[in-house]
């Protein structure tokens, strides 16, 4: 059985966590980092020295890095299905992957932060404006990509739409003014009908 150490209120978790589901793989999750500390522990240290969530377990590998996880069970545990065995197919998900920890994510962090959790000096108004405006951006890039294919990487579901997916549940589930993008919604609404995905992205958003 693999074991997920970090909270779910993490995005890096939720990728994880809804891999493991989709590729019907059993796991334990331990609730470590945020509230839950444990992350300065030597034991916790000793799997990542980054102290960071999630760490993956699997027999005796030891794993961390959100996108590294995603793409090891992807491989291990659901080629065909997650995991394009061309490297040709398998490059039109990989990017997304990248572009969901270098653009996405950073853009909407300010948000959750300044809307959600509330954190100084993210509360500040234009502060907000802005993020939402770089957020808005990057999603019409996503209403684009969603013009003539029902998933990110084409016809079927992968890890791409887990990867990115976790954003739209956060973007969309925020309580911001957001511009409509009905590709956009009705793929998360697919995505977010999967039970793994429903296992995997809490609400409300914390």
């Amino acid at each position: 059985m693999l074991t997920i150490w970090g909270r779910l209120s993490s995005i890096n978790v939720q990728k994880v966590v809804w891999a493991a589901g989709e590729a019907g793989q059993a796991f334990e999750r331990i609730d470590v980092g945020g509230p839950f500390g444990g992350l300065d522990t030597p034991e916790y240290r000793a799997m990542n020295p980054n102290r960071q969530i999630p760490v993956l377990r699997d027999g005796e590998l030891t794993l961390w890095e959100s996108n590294s996880i995603l793409r090891y069970l992807a491989a291990r545990y659901a080629a065909g299905v997650l995991w394009e065995e061309d490297p040709a197919r398998r490059v039109l998900a990989d990017r997304w992957l990248d572009w969901m920890l270098s653009e996405l994510q950073p853009a909407m962090a300010p948000v959750l932060w300044g809307v959600v959790r509330k954190v100084a000096p993210f509360t500040d108004p234009k502060a907000i404006s802005d993020a939402i405006g770089k957020a808005e951006a990057l999603m019409a890039i996503l209403e684009a990509q969603l013009a003539d294919r029902p998933f990110l990487a084409g016809e079927r579901f992968g890890m791409a739409d887990i990867a990115v997916g976790c954003g739209a549940h956060r973007w969309l589930n925020m309580p911001v003014e957001r511009i409509a993008r009905p590709r956009v919604q009705q793929w998360y609404e697919t995505l977010f009908a999967r039970p793994a995905a429903q296992a995997a992205l809490p609400l409300p958003i914390a």
